[in-house]
């Protein structure tokens, strides 16, 4: 007998093969499963959505092409997972396949079924040399603010906010939450997001003290881009077998295929890190509220989901507001430890040119004397922003992109951030060969360099002198880099540490009772509307890993350094108060129709021209206008990005909002076709690629 099953493959929207194949196979597949396939001259990996025993009316036997093998080495992804993915392609306007087989381990689009067989064989040996007999784990008493949330969290009906302050104990709450979904059911999976990578070592570390004791190495896995395709593909094959009982990710990992899902856990969850910026454009931390409902509603067990943050983000608190989450409070630091004080200083008295106030050093030199630690937050790394010379007025603009190249002094090197161009630093202007070209602006690196000048007097208890350090994306780019800083600063051998936002958020320093917040002011008068929220949230979050010791709080201080100190943002900020500041920020978004009480998606071209850029995107908002829905939505006119030329490519964008989340998606979904069809538009020649961005977090 033969079949005609539909097979979804790695087929981009733009390229008008969405949906899914048709396919011939002479036996039955199941929804879910693994094939190869061929697809024009080459092989390629698809996953079966649906099975028919029909044949299809549009097309004869001879026309469709046969399944050439199946992956019968693994079980069919379940039809919770092929839910999400669906609904993710559909929301974000991408193609069902381009979605399904992206998320998918890349390793594992090259498999046949004997590679397939080493693999799971190599697991299965890897699971039976972890297993161990069960094992009673030390844990902290739960403090009573802990244990409300817990108890709360068990008849939960509906997605719970954990709205914690820095060093309440959020991470308890989870650990707690997870042994509870694991004891009640022998076969539950619990899935932790963190917004970035290098918040994977430590909090690994505290769920593998809780667990492998008592549940094996193997039930916990981690599943991120620094990981190697083969231990990503190992990760994500136990995930999926059922034997990874916790599955430790950023963003991506929100896809994993996991059976037995219970317990959601997105830490965090204000981070702008959870959206994606290329390919695909999801929000792991919306997809996270919709999967858990999707498994609550397949199964008899629910799946909960749990959104933590010392400052949630503007949506999510304002569903908590609305009644659609619950939110769950620990305002309380564990062993009663108080928030850290802020001390701003107003920069229009400090002496002409510093970088660093004198009041600010001093406090420094008072907190090492004691042996305490400093933390400095700019966010911004490399030597200096920018190259200049003042005789001709020449920047170290990239060739390639309508960016400057920053200086790193290290390695005397201008690098752009954008496109990666690096080139050695001139010796005299290229322009008009002045020697004295000097660098505007600071960053990290340069920083760094200025304390250890102006701390070379402090001392630290044992006569030795301080030691300043720098973690940003630049120290930590080698594999354990990052681990053998923070090593470091848990045991003491750093005094003071410059560092980007990285270190601002959901680390767990002991010793640190100092944060000195450096160039705050480029956010407060943003044009993007979204940046005080980041400013509060970037600042909130620094402040709390001062202070974490209760011996050290209640001298624990938030140092920031700003021009404008009466800005409202400051008010809320000295008093810990993020409902003020989230209520006042509602109240302008309401105002003005913005997100979360308005619905916005950007369409973003790339093109060899800006001219080209435009047209296209001009030119299908004028072939919207019929469009059903048309009338529900407002499109404004072309406009090029912030920076406009990324590695010779030009990029312009056209925003398009409405008041109904509903009609957006109607009127995007509508607006498909002619999308496709505005790239034969002459005036659009040169066009390179377009993108739907639905919730852009930066318009």
């Amino acid at each position: 007998m033969t079949y005609w099953p539909s097979v979804v493959v790695a087929t981009p929207a733009h390229s008008g093969l969405a949906g899914p194949l048709t396919y011939r196979s002479e036996q039955p597949l199941a929804a879910g499963n693994l094939v190869r396939v061929p697809l024009g001259a080459r092989e390629v990996l698809g996953i079966v959505w649906s099975c028919p025993s029909d044949p299809p009316a549009d097309c004869s036997e001879e026309q469709l092409r046969p399944v050439s093998a199946v992956l019968d080495g693994l079980m069919p992804l379940g039809d919770g997972w092929r839910q999400l993915v669906a609904f993710a392609a559909r929301y974000y306007q991408r193609g069902l396949g381009e979605m399904a087989l992206s998320v998918l381990p890349p390793a594992l689009r090259d498999l046949d079924n004997t590679q397939l067989a080493r693999r799971l064989k190599r697991l299965a040996k890897v699971n039976g040399s972890a297993a161990c007999p069960e094992t009673p784990v030390s844990r902290p008493q739960a403090s009573a603010e802990q244990q409300q949330v817990l108890d709360a969290l068990g008849t939960l009906d509906r997605p719970a906010l954990l709205y914690g302050s820095t060093g309440s104990g959020k991470t308890e709450v989870y650990l707690r939450a997870t042994e509870q979904v694991l004891q009640d059911d022998p076969a539950a999976q619990v899935l932790v997001l963190v917004p970035e990578i290098n918040l994977t070592p430590q909090l690994e570390e505290r769920f593998r003290q809780r667990f492998e004791p008592r549940h094996g190495s193997a039930a916990l896995v981690s599943l991120h881009s620094g990981m190697t395709p083969a231990q990503r593909l190992q990760a994500w094959l136990a995930a999926h077998a059922g034997t990874a009982r916790i599955v430790l990710g950023t963003r991506m990992a929100i896809f994993a295929s996991l059976p037995g899902l219970r317990l959601i856990v997105v830490d965090e969850e204000h981070d702008p890190s959870y959206k994606s910026q290329e390919g695909a454009r999801y929000s792991a931390r919306d997809l996270a509220v919709y999967r858990a409902k999707v498994e609550s509603d397949r199964g008899p067990h629910p799946c909960r989901v749990i959104l933590g943050s010392a400052t949630p983000s503007l949506e999510s608190w304002h569903a908590a507001e609305q009644g659609r989450y619950r939110r769950l409070a620990m305002p309380g630091r564990i062993g009663g430890g108080e928030l850290p004080r802020l001390r701003l200083v107003d920069m229009n008295h400090q002496p002409k040119g510093a970088t660093l106030s004198p009041p600010l050093l001093a406090a420094m030199e008072e907190r090492i004397a004691r042996g305490e630690q400093c933390l400095v937050l700019l966010n911004r790394r490399g030597y200096a922003p920018v190259l200049s010379c003042d005789a001709c007025a020449w920047k170290s603009q990239c060739p390639h992109c309508s960016a400057f190249q920053v200086f790193h002094k290290l390695d005397r090197t201008l690098r752009c951030h954008h496109c990666g161009f690096t080139r050695r630093v001139p010796r005299a202007c290229p322009d008009c060969g002045n020697l004295d070209i000097a660098p505007i602006g600071r960053g990290t690196e340069q920083i760094e360099e200025q304390l250890a000048g102006l701390l070379s007097q402090a001392v630290r208890p044992d006569g030795t002198p301080a030691r300043v350090a720098r973690m940003d994306a630049d120290t930590t780019r080698t594999k354990g880099s990052l681990e053998q800083q923070l090593q470091a600063l848990h045991e003491g051998e750093v005094d003071v540490l410059v560092g980007t936002q990285m270190v601002a958020k959901g680390h767990d320093f002991r010793r640190i009772t100092l944060v000195a917040g450096l160039n705050v002011d480029a956010a407060l008068f943003a044009s993007d509307y979204r940046a005080p929220e980041r400013l509060f949230a970037l600042l909130m979050q620094a402040a709390g890993r001062a202070g974490r010791d209760a011996g050290h709080s209640g001298h624990s201080e938030m140092w920031v350094q700003t021009w404008h100190p009466t800005h409202p943002l400051f008010a809320a900020l000295k008093k810990h108060d993020y409902p003020a500041f989230a209520a006042e920020q509602l109240a302008e978004r309401e105002a003005a129709a913005m997100p979360p009480f308005g619905y916005q998606a950007l369409l973003r071209a790339d093109a060899r021209t800006q001219d080209a850029a435009q047209a296209y995107l001009n030119g299908v908002a004028d072939a919207a206008a019929d469009l059903p829905g048309r009338d529900e939505v407002t499109l404004y006119p072309a406009v090029p990005l912030p920076i406009q030329r990324v590695a010779n490519v030009e990029r312009a964008q056209m925003l398009v909002e409405s008041h109904s989340r509903q009609a957006l998606q109607r009127f995007l979904w509508a607006w498909q076709p002619l999308l496709l069809q505005g790239r034969s538009l002459p005036e659009a020649r040169g066009l390179i690629r377009f993108a739907v961005d639905v919730d852009p977090l930066a318009v």
